[in-house]
């Protein structure tokens, strides 16, 4: 059957289930963009690149002594708005000889289709890992000696922990770590021995374990010169859509394309308690943000 919106040279195509699979392959991907790190709570209605999303903060009022006979001053409530843009616009196009065999075939199961998704999600992964990283707080280089390695990445990791304590970061929190520094953690007998600790296990998004309130995660896309990143989700945020897939007939060849749009952007997010309002009522972004850390590690040349 041919619906009135369908090519007739493609009726067998159904945009729909191209695009579940598209998010459903694409999420599992990602690290610095999943629910684990950034939060999406913003996204809001992204139609087009340069669309900006906007969010409020709201101060915390003064508590005020009630005395006799002052009595009270009413306060009004007052927000602080943050802005969120979409600046990244970046597109995956597959080009087909015949889309009902394609689906046939397994969609966007097929060899090239998968690297394909993948390169999508490394952009969006490299993206949103520049955008941490940069707003992070940094905390002492590490110094990894062939000795005390797993000892000296485990510290870090406590120190991390103890630095967001002392900001009342909240529990949920979560650790990034490069493969290099995953490949010596996991040697300390804390992370070996994780269940009896936390929680072990490596899972999607690139868990590695759960440990001192932290859920580890390891990739490879680790920002230049970081090589641990510690923080919560609420402090960094990811807006991201898919505009949906397009089917037609190829001009330059005789085959049929494919192509989706896919539209993001991400920023640290401020609060009131933590960061510095300016006289125009909005945060000073120049400042790093309590409520993510970031340190490197200097390697000994035998670790």
């Amino acid at each position: 059957m041919t619906f009135a919106y369908q090519n007739p040279a493609s009726h067998a195509f159904v945009p729909e289930i191209w695009d579940a699979d598209l998010l459903t392959q694409f999420d599992p991907l990602l690290v610095w963009a999943s629910p684990i790190v950034s939060n999406n709570k913003y996204e809001g209605d992204i139609r087009k690149q340069g669309d900006v999303v906007h969010i409020n903060s709201l101060l915390r009022p003064s508590v005020g002594d009630y005395k006799l006979p002052d009595g009270m001053t009413a306060q009004r409530p007052e927000t602080v708005d943050q802005k969120l843009p979409i600046t990244e616009a970046k597109y995956l196009q597959v080009l087909i000889e015949n889309a009902e065999r394609v689906q046939l075939a397994g969609g966007l199961d097929s060899p090239i289709n998968q690297q394909m998704v993948r390169s999508l999600a490394r952009e969006a992964d490299t993206f949103m890992g520049d955008v941490i990283a940069k707003g992070a707080t940094a905390l002492p280089t590490v110094k990894a000696t062939p000795e005390n390695t797993p000892q000296a990445l485990y510290s870090a990791l406590l120190d991390m922990m103890l630095a967001l304590d002392d900001n009342d970061i909240p529990a949920g929190r979560y650790v990034v770590v490069s493969p290099r520094v995953k490949r010596y953690l996991i040697e300390h007998p804390a992370v070996a021995n994780a269940a009896a600790y936390g929680e072990g296990g490596v899972t999607a998004h690139g868990v590695v374990a759960k440990l001192a309130g932290f859920t580890v995660l390891s990739t490879t896309a680790m920002p230049k010169g970081v090589d641990i990143v510690a923080g919560h989700k609420e402090f960094a945020t990811y807006a991201s859509q898919f505009t949906g897939f397009r089917e037609g007939q190829s001009e330059k060849y005789r085959a049929d394309y494919i192509d989706t749009l896919h539209l993001y952007g991400g920023k640290i997010v401020r609060y009131p308690e933590l960061d510095t309002k300016k006289a125009d009522n909005t945060f000073d972004e120049s400042k790093p943000t309590k409520g993510i850390v970031k340190a490197a590690v200097e390697w000994a040349t035998a670790a």
